[in-house]
């Protein structure tokens, strides 16, 4: 499992549910999604998270900060569970307590995951996308050196017709050669 010198993507536990419950229902966290979650739609991602990385070794793993051992949120990959123009694809995803922003967390987590998908899984290349008034991630997507080409920009089928987070960004980054 990736990691670094600050932050550990580890399997999840039972206690990162309350936290990470409390993450999801932050409606600053969530604001680029339809809604907030509730107690059972976040405790079912993690039973589904933990699951996906119990089975295939890898996935979205809970993040942990080394020196306090606090819960931050999550980052690792997910297979697209949508069908859209650029599907199937393997994204790479991250959600972060509100109080870990601006400290570089994202960035050097995906970094580690992006790594970890490129030289141990032997991808050919990684996708990311977000709602497109989502400036906070799209950073983070540039910072990796992800790259978008308006044109796979796309509408999301799972948010609802109409909803102002429908449309996304995306953005790629293929294997280093």
């Amino acid at each position: 499992m990736p990691g670094t010198d600050r932050l550990l993507l580890r399997q999840w536990r039972e206690e990162d549910r309350r936290p990470f419950a409390e993450l999801n229902a932050d409606p600053e966290v969530m604001r680029y999604f339809p809604a907030p979650l509730t107690r059972a739609e976040s405790d079912g991602f993690v039973d589904w998270a933990s699951a996906h990385v119990a089975e295939h070794g890898w996935g979205l793993w809970a993040l942990e900060e080394r020196a306090s051992g606090a819960f931050l949120g999550f980052t690792g990959l997910a297979e697209a569970r949508f069908e859209a123009a650029f599907t199937p694809a393997v994204e790479i995803g991250w959600r972060l307590r509100r109080d870990a922003w601006g400290r570089g967390y994202a960035s050097e987590a995906a970094r580690a995951v992006l790594a970890d998908a490129f030289d141990g899984l032997a991808l050919e290349e990684v996708v990311s996308f977000t709602a497109v008034a989502n400036e906070r991630s799209r950073a983070v997507m540039v910072r990796l050196g992800m790259t978008r080409d308006p044109a796979d920009d796309f509408d999301h089928p799972e948010v609802p017709e109409g909803h102002p987070r429908r449309p996304h960004v995306l953005h790629r980054l293929r294997r280093p050669a």
